[in-house]
């Protein structure tokens, strides 16, 4: 997810910067949207890992 956010979030920069706004526009959402939920899953995941360890010791 990480990955699809920073490459549309490269796409929203070069089309903003070519003056294509609506395009621009619609690729830093995507992007928004994937890093949102990059950032779930990252939280999800770290807190099932200090759930293990707490369990293992």
């Amino acid at each position: 997810m990480l990955k699809y956010a920073i490459i549309f979030g490269l796409i929203a920069l070069v089309t903003g910067a070519l003056g294509f706004s609506q395009i621009s526009g619609v690729a830093a959402t995507i992007a928004k949207v994937c890093f949102a939920i990059f950032l779930i899953l990252f939280v999800i995941a770290i807190l099932a890992v200090i759930g293990v360890f707490k369990l293992a010791f």
